[in-house]
């Protein structure tokens, strides 16, 4: 008994040492934020001079509306190519070509994303110079990320894909449903949580997302992780702290929404399953 009890505070002890190496610093961040003294590490006092700052701040606000657009068109395109690309793996066991396809799908999970940038970068500069399109800016950088999301949308999807019961999809063609009335009507329903998820994810990486976006910005579209990472080389500001705690706080909030409404989707859907089971 005694045994026991020690094994279960150890794993305790290790869980909250664990949490509090990944939150106290987000902690200590977004209480400084708040700090009235001009160097970072040193408290002066209470005040939210820094977050009135930002109201004025174009090159931030400028870069954040950028990093929103491009993480937005980023997620919807991640989603899109993942979804394909996952039905594609999961639905067909044997194309020609489908080993190199897997590969090239899961490559930019694996390959440093220095190595991911700097071979675009090349890309898109001889393509640049053969066809004089398209010039560096917001649909460089885009080409970058969805490179990147649309591998980490396929693996979250093609994981959904697999656990689907295909006797449910082969219901719906017995009952006369052609394949894309069972895509649209069954498969896609029933992966609707996972393309939630993925879009999240895909977002996210998009948003904080430094070394593609360097390799691809041009002049005129610097985005928000640039702006911030400039300004951190030559000195930390509470500016930053601020800017870094409102997207913590939206990033908070949208997650615990999201998972609140695939819970509650996953809910209203166990819930039928149970009464058509009775029924």
């Amino acid at each position: 008994m005694k045994a026991s009890r020690v094994n279960t505070w150890f794993a305790r002890g290790w869980l909250s040492a664990g949490y509090l190496f990944l939150y106290l610093p987000i902690a200590a961040l977004i209480i400084f934020s708040f700090n009235d003294s001009p160097i970072p590490n040193a408290w002066r006092g209470f005040t939210f001079k820094w977050y009135a700052q930002l109201a004025g701040d174009r090159e931030m606000i400028a870069g954040f509306w950028l990093s929103l657009q491009i993480a937005f068109m980023t997620a919807c395109g991640s989603v899109v190519l993942g979804t394909l690309a996952a039905f594609a793996l999961v639905k067909y066991k044997r194309f020609t070509g489908r080993t190199v396809f897997a590969g090239m799908v899961n490559a930019p999970l694996v390959m440093p994303e220095v190595v991911v940038g700097l071979s675009l970068l090349l890309m898109l500069v001889s393509v640049q110079r053969a066809l004089g399109f398209p010039e560096r800016g917001m649909m460089t950088i885009w080409f970058g990320h969805l490179l990147l999301g649309m591998a980490y949308a396929t693996v979250v999807i093609q994981a959904r894909l697999r656990d689907l019961n295909p006797q449910l999809e082969e219901a719906a063609m017995d009952l006369g449903a052609r394949p894309p009335q069972v895509f649209w009507l069954v498969t896609l329903p029933m992966i609707a949580q996972s393309l939630v998820s993925a879009w999240l994810l895909t977002f996210t990486i998009s948003l904080d997302d430094v070394v593609l976006s360097a390799f691809l910005s041009g002049p005129g579209s610097t985005t928000m992780p640039l702006v911030i990472f400039s300004r951190a080389r030559l000195g930390l500001n509470p500016s930053v702290n601020a800017v870094a705690t409102l997207i913590v706080v939206v990033v908070a909030i949208g997650v615990v929404l999201a998972s609140w409404s695939i819970a509650r989707a996953e809910r209203k859907r166990a819930q039928e399953m149970s009464a058509a089971n009775r029924s």
